[in-house]
C-alpha cells in the first residue's frame, strides 16, 4: 500500500516539462519550437527587456529558486499556446537566461521542478505555472479551481490532502506576468515633499472613490485614470489633504471562500505580485498599460501638490497555508520564502491569513526592499503604510526593533527618505508594538482612536488619556528623538465603522458578508445616539451630525498627523458593516450625491475649513513636543489645561471623572525656526471640549493667557460662519452646549 505522499492525482495531461505535445479536446497540438536562450545575467531579478549581445533585443529572465532542480520560463502567445524554455545558468541560487526576440507585452510564467516532500516543507510541482515574484504587470485574473493547487484539494482524507501532489496543469487558470519596457525617467515630475508635521492623510480606495463619481467618464470610473481625473483631484484639493494613502494596489487575488459565496476581495490585503499595479484598476488594459496609467495618476496627483502613499502587504501572500493554492512563492521555494513551524508541513501564521513571509531570510528581504525601491524610483510614490508591520519586525520569533528588516530600511539611501508608516501590531504573541518603532517611523495610533471615541460617547473614567492624545501622545513617542508627528491620529480607518456609522450603530451589521455576522470586531466603541441605524427622527439625526463635527474637529485640532477616511467628510455609510473587505458594491463605494444634501455639504465645508485652519497655524502642527513649562516671566506656558471653572488643572483633576476639558495652545512658544531662520510665532488658541449630555458653564481664563477670545469654531452650529465670530472677555462664563467643541482664538 502506498503512502499519501506517493499517491498522485489522475493526470489529464503529460507532466509539465515532459516535452510531449499537449492534448486539447482529445487532439494533439504541436509545441512551438524552443527559441535560443543565452546565458544572460543573474541581476536584476525578474523579466527585463534590454538590448543584448550584438545589439539583439530580448528579455533577461532571472529567478531566485535556491532548492530547485530545474526552472523553465514559459512564454504564451495570443492563443494561449505555451513555449517552455529551460534556464540552465545558475549563479548564487539564481536561475537566469537571455531570450532573444522576447519583446514588451510578452506573457510569461515559470515552472519549477524539485522534490515533493511536504514533511520537510518542500512543495515543488512543475505542473503549476507560477507568477514571477518580480513581474511588473499581470494579465488575467486568479481563479481557484482544483488545478491551481499544488496538492489534491479534494482528496478524500483531508488530514493528508496537502501531502498528495496534484499533477494537473494550472496554466489555463492562472494569470501571467507581462514583460514591461522601462521608458520613463520622471524628469518632469515634481514631488511635493510635504513635511511630516504639515501632512494631512486621506485613506482612499482607488475603485471605491471613483466608481460612482458623476463627473468622471464612466469608462474611467474605478481606475487609476479615474483617480487622476480633474474631478477627483478637485475634491482632494478643495478638502485640503496633502497625501492620499491608497488601499493595496499591488496585484492581489480573491480568496476561495469569497469566490464560493459570490463575493470578491475588495480591500486587496491578499497580495501576490509586489511589483505589479493591480490590473483590475486599469482602464488601459492589462498587458502593460496599467503601469503607465499608474504613473500618470501619480504625476497628476503630484501636480496638484498631493503625495501618494501605498498601503503595502509584505507580511503574507495570497497562497495561504498548506491547504492554499500554489500561485508563486510556494512553488518557487516554499521553505525559502515562508516561516514554517517545527512541523514543516505547517506554516507559522502571525497574520491570520495562513502564512507569514520569512523576512529574516536575505532573499525575502531583498524581494521586499527591491519592491519598495521600485515603487519609489520607477513608479513615483512618496511613502508606504505597512500592514501588520510587527510581523515584518520579527527576528526568528519575537518582534525585534533591531530586526534585519528595520535595519535595512534605516540605512537604505532611497527608502529612508520616504514616508514610512507602521501598523504597529500583528496577531502573534507580543505583536502589539504601538510606540515602539524606531525614530524613522510613524505609527497608526489606535490609542488615539480609542480615547477620542470613548471621550465623545462619555465613556472615559477621567481625562488623562484624552490629554495625552490631544497633545501628541508624548507618553508613547517622546523618546529616541521622535517627534509628535510619529503619531498618525485617526478616529476611523478602512477596517471598522465609517464615521457616520460610528454614531449610528451600537453593534456591527455584517450579514452581507455571508459569515452570520461573526466577522469584524465587537469592540467598536460606538454610540448610536438613541436609535440603531437609519432613522426619521430629526433630533437623533441632528445629534449624529453634531457628533461627526465633534469627532472631525477633535482630530484636526490634535497634535500629530491626522488621517481621514475617504467619504467621512461627506457622511458616507456602510449600513453598519464594520468589515466590508468583501463588499465591492454600493456598501463600500462613495456616494457623491451626499454632497447635494445640505447637512452633509456643511460637514464637508467644516472639514475643509478645519484643514485650512491647520495649514495656516503652525501651533496646530507642532514639530516638537510641548514642554508644559513657563517660557517667560509672566508664567505663560506653551500648553496649559483648564477645568470648566477656568482654573488650571491640578493632578487631582486629571484623575477625577469629567466630561469637559480646556486646552490652551500658545503660539508664542513654538520651538524651531522657519526656513529663513526666523522664530516661528503664531496666534494662540483655547479649545473647549465638552462631551456631557447637558450644557455646562466654562470660565474663560484671564491674563496671562488672554484678555479676550474670539469664537472660531462652534460644533453646536450646523453651518459654520467664515466671518469673525463673537468676542468674549476673559473671565466670562460661557455656556457650552451639550456635546460641543468650541475653538477660540486669543484676541
Amino acid at each position: 500500500m502506498t503512502s499519501a505522499a506517493e499517491q498522485r492525482a489522475p493526470a489529464g495531461e503529460p507532466a509539465a516539462g515532459s516535452g510531449q505535445p499537449a492534448a486539447v479536446n482529445g487532439a494533439r497540438r504541436a509545441v512551438p519550437p524552443v527559441p535560443a536562450v543565452w546565458p544572460g545575467a543573474p541581476t536584476p531579478l525578474g523579466a527585463r527587456f534590454r538590448v543584448g549581445p550584438d545589439g539583439v533585443a530580448g528579455t533577461n529572465f532571472a529567478l531566485w529558486a535556491a532548492g530547485a532542480e530545474a526552472v523553465r520560463v514559459c512564454l504564451f502567445d495570443e492563443h494561449g499556446r505555451e513555449t517552455r524554455i529551460p534556464l540552465t545558468e545558475l549563479t548564487h541560487e539564481i536561475w537566469h537566461g537571455f531570450v532573444p526576440g522576447v519583446m514588451p507585452g510578452q506573457r510569461y510564467g515559470y515552472r519549477v521542478d524539485g522534490r515533493w516532500d511536504p514533511w520537510t516543507g518542500a512543495r515543488w510541482n512543475p505542473a503549476k505555472l507560477l507568477l514571477d515574484p518580480y513581474a511588473r504587470a499581470v494579465d488575467g485574473e486568479f481563479r481557484l479551481p482544483p488545478e491551481v493547487y499544488g496538492h489534491v484539494r479534494d482528496w478524500p482524507d483531508q488530514s493528508v490532502a496537502d501531502t498528495v501532489r496534484d499533477e494537473r496543469d494550472s496554466a489555463p487558470y492562472v494569470p501571467k506576468g507581462v514583460v514591461v519596457h522601462d521608458d520613463d525617467d520622471w524628469s518632469d515630475d515634481r514631488r511635493p515633499k510635504t513635511p511630516w508635521a504639515d501632512s494631512v492623510i486621506y485613506e482612499v480606495h482607488v475603485r471605491g472613490f471613483t466608481k460612482l463619481h458623476p463627473d468622471i467618464p464612466e469608462e474611467l470610473r474605478g481606475t487609476y485614470a479615474g483617480l487622476a481625473h480633474p474631478a477627483a483631484i478637485e475634491h482632494l484639493v478643495k478638502l485640503g489633504v496633502t497625501a492620499v494613502e491608497l488601499l493595496p494596489v499591488h496585484q492581489f487575488a480573491h480568496e476561495d471562500h469569497l469566490l464560493r459565496r459570490g463575493l470578491r476581495n475588495y480591500w486587496g490585503y491578499n497580495s501576490i505580485g509586489y511589483f505589479a499595479p493591480h490590473a483590475a484598476y486599469a482602464a488601459s488594459g492589462t498587458t502593460g498599460g496599467q503601469v503607465g496609467e499608474f504613473k500618470r495618476m501619480v504625476r497628476a496627483l503630484h501636480a496638484a501638490g498631493i503625495e501618494v502613499i501605498l498601503d503595502v502587504v509584505y507580511n503574507h501572500t495570497a497562497e495561504a497555508g498548506e491547504l492554499g493554492p500554489t500561485l508563486s512563492l510556494k512553488g518557487i521555494d516554499n521553505r525559502g520564502y515562508y516561516r514554517l513551524q517545527d512541523d514543516a508541513r505547517r506554516y507559522a501564521d502571525y497574520t491570520g491569513c495562513g502564512n507569514t513571509l520569512h523576512v529574516v531570510r536575505p532573499q525575502v528581504l531583498r524581494l521586499i526592499t527591491d519592491s519598495l525601491r521600485y515603487w519609489v524610483t520607477e513608479m513615483g510614490v512618496d511613502g508606504f503604510r505597512f500592514d501588520l508591520a510587527a510581523a515584518l519586525a520579527r527576528s526568528m520569533h519575537d518582534v525585534d526593533m533591531l530586526s534585519p528588516f528595520l535595519a535595512v530600511i534605516a540605512q537604505d539611501p532611497v527608502l529612508r527618505r520616504v514616508k514610512l508608516i507602521a501598523e504597529p501590531w500583528d496577531i502573534g504573541s507580543g505583536g502589539y508594538q504601538v510606540g515602539a518603532f524606531p525614530p524613522l517611523w510613524t505609527e497608526w495610533n489606535d490609542r488615539y482612536r480609542n480615547a477620542v471615541r470613548d471621550f465623545w460617547r462619555h465613556a472615559l473614567p477621567d481625562v488623562r488619556e484624552m490629554g495625552y492624545r490631544l497633545s501628541g501622545s508624548s507618553d508613547l513617542y517622546a523618546w529616541g528623538g521622535r517627534r509628535p508627528y510619529a503619531s498618525v491620529n485617526f478616529v476611523t480607518a478602512h477596517d471598522g465603522f465609517t464615521l457616520r456609522d460610528l454614531v449610528s450603530y451600537g453593534t456591527k451589521h455584517n450579514e452581507a458578508n455571508g459569515e452570520n455576522n461573526r466577522d469584524g470586531t465587537d469592540d467598536n466603541r460606538s454610540w448610536n445616539c438613541g436609535a440603531e441605524g437609519e432613522t426619521a427622527d430629526e433630533g437623533v439625526r441632528a445629534l449624529r451630525r453634531r457628533q461627526l463635527r465633534n469627532l472631525l474637529t477633535t482630530l484636526l485640532l490634535s497634535t500629530g498627523v491626522p488621517m481621514l477616511v475617504a467619504g467621512d467628510e461627506l457622511g458616507r455609510t456602510q449600513r453598519g458593516n464594520n468589515n466590508a473587505y468583501c463588499q465591492d458594491n454600493e456598501i463600500s463605494w462613495l456616494d457623491w450625491s451626499l454632497l447635494e444634501q445640505p447637512g452633509w455639504r456643511a460637514l464637508f465645508d467644516l472639514t475643509s475649513r478645519l484643514i485650512a485652519l491647520r495649514h495656516r497655524h503652525p501651533v496646530l502642527r507642532r514639530r516638537a513636543f510641548f514642554s508644559g513649562r513657563a517660557q517667560t516671566a509672566d508664567g505663560l506656558r506653551d500648553l496649559a489645561w483648564f477645568t470648566s471653572r477656568g482654573a488650571e488643572m491640578t493632578e487631582g483633576d486629571w484623575y477625577a471623572p469629567a466630561a469637559t476639558l480646556g486646552m490652551y495652545l500658545s503660539g508664542r512658544d513654538i520651538p524651531g525656526r522657519d526656513e529663513r531662520g526666523a522664530p516661528v510665532v503664531d496666534e494662540s488658541f483655547l479649545a473647549v471640549l465638552h462631551a456631557g449630555d447637558r450644557p455646562t458653564g466654562f470660565v474663560l481664563p484671564g491674563p496671562p493667557w488672554a484678555e479676550r477670545y474670539e469664537v472660531v469654531v462652534d460644533t453646536s452650529v450646523e453651518e459654520q460662519a467664515e466671518a469673525p465670530g463673537t468676542v468674549h472677555r476673559a473671565g466670562t462664563e460661557l455656556t457650552v452646549p451639550a456635546r460641543t467643541v468650541l475653538l477660540l482664538r486669543v484676541a
